[in-house]
């Protein structure tokens, strides 16, 4: 009968093992999505820098802009 418990432990145990390494694959699945989001993002805001120094340049030739020359 000792021996039993030692089972029951040993069960609970491994699914906890089993528990684990998937959630570790899983926050190594969001670490690499992440990442890809970021540098995405990056992508967008370098985008968005040039478009505003077009329309900077834009406004100034159609002399809309109140900096100077």
């Amino acid at each position: 009968m000792a021996e039993q418990p030692d089972n029951l432990v040993l069960t609970y145990l491994r699914r906890l093992d089993g528990k684990i390494d998937r959630v570790l694959d899983d926050v190594q699945d969001l670490k690499v999505r992440m990442t890809a989001v970021e540098e995405g993002l990056a992508g967008v805001n370098r985008r968005l820098d040039r478009l505003e120094v077009r329309v900077d340049r834009i406004e100034r030739r159609l002399e809309l802009s109140e900096q100077p020359h």
